[in-house]
C-alpha cells in the first residue's frame, strides 16, 4: 500500500479517537426551522420543514408576498438559503450571488459577481446551471462554473479565500453545490461528457487548503480505498478493484464525476454521494464493469477513506449517472429500526440500503415503464447479487455501434435526475419528482481529446409510449416496501426539487412554471400558481417575524429545458433532450426570479 493511503488510514483512526463533532454552527442553523440553512434542508437530505403554519387546510389561500429578478437567464437550479434575516440567492453562469435583507423588502445588501472565462460555457454539457451556495461560520461558499471555489463574508460579500478545483480547458467544470462538514468543505467536479476523472475533494473551511482528494477511478491509494476493509455488499473490494475493470489506462479519462448531492451522518461520520457515467457513452470502447463509476460511496469525513461502495449499473450502456441524492432516515425494516439510505437512481430503480454497512435491502422500479432491466438480483447466494438483470433487447452494447437501439426506458435523463426528492417523517413517505421519458440510443466510436466532447452516442427522447401522454410524474414512494403509494401525472418532466412540510403539504414546481402544493397523504392538488418562467429550482420554507414563507427559484433550463434555454432545435441536440421538449416553448420562456409566497394577514 502506498504512503498516501497508509497516512489516510492513520488519520482515520486518529479522527475516530478524537470523536470530533459535525460543524456545530451548521447544525445550529439547520436545527432552526425558521431558517433554510443548507441546500438539502439538512445533512440527511430530507428537504423537510418542521414549519406548519401553512398546512393542508389553508394552503389554498397562499399569495405572492414579494419577488426578486436575478437578471440572469438559463436554468436556475438549486434554491435560496435563509440565514437569520438574510436570503442568499444564486444564479447560473456567471454565478452571481445576492444577499437580500428580509427586514427591508428584499433590499440588496451585497452582490458577488465573479469574472470567469466565457469559454467555460462551451464545456458545460447540460446547461449553465449551479445548484446553490452553502453557509458555515459566517461565510457563504460558492463553487463557480470554472471550478473556482470561493468563501465570502456572509455579512459583506468580501472574498475571504478562493481555490481552483479543476481545469476547464480539460472539460472540468462545476454545477453542484458544496457541503460544509466539520472543519472541511466538500467539493465535487462535473465533466463526464468530456472524459474528466471524477473525484471528491475536501478543503479546509477557514483557509481553502487541500485536506484530502478521493478519485472515483484508478489506483487504490488515489481512490482512498482499503482493499481489505472497504466493502461492497459486505465483501472486501480487493486490490486494484477499479484498475481491473478498465482496459489499459482508460480509467484516466473514465468519468465518474461527482456533480450531484452530498449527505452526511454525524454519528457515523460518513459522507454519502454518487458517481456519474463512465466515459465514453459508447460501451463498446470500454470493456469491463468500469468501477467505480455509477456507484454510491460512503467515505469517512476526516480522511476521505471509503468504508463501503456499491455499483448500481456496472458497465453503463445508457448514461445512468448515480449522482442523485442519498436520503438518510432511521426506519423499521426487517423487524428492526435501521440506519437507512434511500436513493432514486437514474436507472429507474429506488434503492434502500443500510447506510452503516452498505447492505442492500430494497431495489424496485419507481416507474413501471423501466425496461432496460427486469429487476435487481436480490439473491444473496447468487454470483450476480446486487446487479441488474438486463434485457438484451435494450442493450446498446449487444446491438452494436452505429445501430439505433429504440424504446429504452428510462432515457438518459433517468427516471429521476438531480431534482431532489423529499421525505416526511409524519407519513414515512418519499416525494419524488420524476421523468416519464424513453429514448433511442445509437453509440458510435469517438476519440478522446482534452477539452472536447467525449460522448460517442446520439440520442432522441420522447414521452413513455402507451402511457398518459405526459413526460413526468410526481410520486409518493414507500422505501421499505419499494412501492408507489400515489402518482400525479405531469405534462413535462418534474425537474424541481420537492419540499415536504409538517403542515402535511408537499411543494414542487413544473417545467411550465407552476408552483404546486399537494396533500402529503393523498397527492390531491391543493394549490398552484404560475410563476414567470419554468421551474427547475428547489422549493424552500422559512419563517420571518413569526410568519411562514415558501420560496422558489424560477428560470427554465437544465438538461430537460436545454433546448429552450440554449436555443437548440434539432431533435438530437442537447444530448437528445431538445427535440423531446420542443413543445415547452409553447408554455414558458426564459427568466430568473425568486417568488416568495405566504398566507394573507388574518
Amino acid at each position: 500500500m502506498k504512503r498516501l493511503l497508509s497516512t489516510a488510514l492513520g488519520f482515520w483512526v486518529a479522527g475516530a479517537m478524537s470523536a470530533a463533532s459535525a460543524n456545530d454552527d451548521v447544525l445550529k442553523h439547520i436545527a432552526n426551522p425558521a431558517e433554510f440553512a443548507i441546500q438539502t434542508g439538512d445533512y440527511a437530505n430530507t428537504r423537510y420543514s418542521k414549519l406548519d403554519q401553512i398546512n393542508a387546510q389553508n394552503v389554498k389561500k397562499l399569495q405572492v408576498a414579494w419577488s426578486f429578478s436575478t437578471g440572469v437567464l438559463r436554468g436556475h437550479e438549486g434554491g435560496p438559503l435563509v440565514i437569520g434575516d438574510i436570503m442568499y440567492v444564486h444564479t447560473p453562469y456567471p454565478n452571481n450571488v445576492f444577499a437580500l435583507d428580509l427586514n427591508d423588502n428584499g433590499r440588496i445588501l451585497w452582490t458577488y459577481q465573479p469574472k470567469q472565462d466565457p469559454n467555460v460555457i462551451s464545456v458545460m454539457c447540460c446547461d449553465t446551471v449551479n445548484r446553490g451556495v452553502a453557509y458555515a461560520e459566517g461565510m457563504i461558499f460558492l463553487a463557480q462554473a470554472d471550478t473556482t471555489v470561493v468563501a465570502l463574508d456572509a455579512k459583506t460579500g468580501q472574498k475571504k479565500w478562493s481555490v481552483v478545483n479543476g481545469d476547464s480547458k480539460k472539460g472540468e467544470t462545476n454545477t453542484a453545490t458544496v457541503m460544509p462538514v466539520k472543519d472541511k468543505l466538500i467539493v465535487g467536479v462535473s465533466g463526464g461528457e468530456f472524459g474528466v476523472r471524477g473525484r471528491l475533494t475536501a478543503y479546509d473551511l477557514k483557509s481553502g487548503k487541500l485536506v484530502w482528494k478521493a478519485y472515483s477511478t484508478g489506483p487504490d491509494d488515489e481512490m482512498l480505498v482499503d482493499p481489505e476493509k472497504t466493502t461492497e455488499l459486505g465483501k472486501p473490494i480487493g486490490k486494484d478493484s477499479s484498475l481491473k475493470t478498465w482496459e489499459g489506462d482508460q480509467w484516466k479519462t473514465g468519468g465518474g464525476a461527482t456533480w450531484g448531492w452530498y449527505s452526511y451522518d454525524p454519528k457515523l461520520n460518513l459522507i454519502y454521494y454518487g458517481t456519474g457515467n463512465p466515459s465514453t457513452w459508447n460501451p463498446k470502447q470500454r470493456p469491463g464493469d468500469n468501477k467505480w463509476s455509477l456507484s454510491i460511496f460512503a467515505r469517512d469525513a476526516d480522511t476521505g477513506v471509503a468504508k463501503w461502495i456499491y455499483q448500481l449499473t456496472p458497465h453503463d450502456e445508457w448514461d445512468y449517472d448515480a449522482v442523485n441524492e442519498m436520503v438518510l432516515t432511521d426506519q423499521k425494516i426487517d423487524g428492526k429500526v435501521q440506519p437507512l439510505l434511500t436513493h432514486f437512481d437514474r436507472n429507474g430503480f429506488g434503492y434502500t440500503l443500510n447506510r452503516e454497512t452498505g447492505a442492500l435491502l430494497v431495489a424496485e422500479k419507481y416507474d413501471p415503464v423501466v425496461n432496460w432491466a427486469s429487476k435487481i438480483d436480490m439473491d444473496k447466494s447468487s454470483k450476480t447479487y446486487g446487479r441488474p438483470v438486463l434485457n438484451a433487447k435494450f442493450s446498446t452494447e449487444q446491438n452494436g455501434e452505429d445501430n439505433n437501439t429504440q424504446g429504452v426506458c428510462p432515457s438518459a435523463l433517468g427516471t429521476k435526475d438531480q431534482q431532489p426528492s423529499s421525505y416526511s417523517p409524519k407519513t414515512d413517505l418519499f416525494y419524488v419528482p420524476t421523468n416519464h421519458v424513453c429514448m433511442d440510443y445509437e453509440p458510435f466510436r469517438v476519440a478522446y481529446t482534452a477539452g472536447q466532447p467525449y460522448v460517442g452516442a446520439t440520442l432522441s427522447m420522447y414521452a413513455a409510449p402507451n402511457s398518459h401522454g405526459g413526460m413526468g410524474n410526481f410520486i409518493a414512494w414507500d422505501n421499505v416496501k419499494g412501492k408507489i403509494v400515489w402518482s400525479n401525472k405531469e405534462m413535462f418532466s418534474v425537474w424541481s426539487g420537492a419540499l415536504a412540510t409538517a403542515g402535511n403539504v408537499v411543494f414542487y414546481g413544473t417545467l411550465e412554471g407552476y408552483l404546486k402544493a399537494v396533500d402529503a397523504k393523498t397527492g390531491k392538488e391543493l394549490y398552484k400558481f404560475k410563476t414567470p418562467s419554468g421551474i427547475v429550482g428547489n422549493v424552500v420554507a422559512y419563517e420571518h417575524k413569526g410568519k411562514e414563507y415558501i420560496a422558489v427559484l424560477s428560470g427554465v433550463g437544465g438538461w430537460a429545458g436545454i433546448g429552450l434555454a440554449a436555443g437548440l432545435t434539432g431533435g438530437s441536440e442537447g444530448l437528445g433532450a431538445a427535440g423531446g421538449y420542443a413543445a415547452l416553448a409553447n408554455y414558458t420562456t426564459l427568466g430568473g426570479q425568486v417568488t416568495v409566497f405566504t398566507l394573507p394577514n388574518s
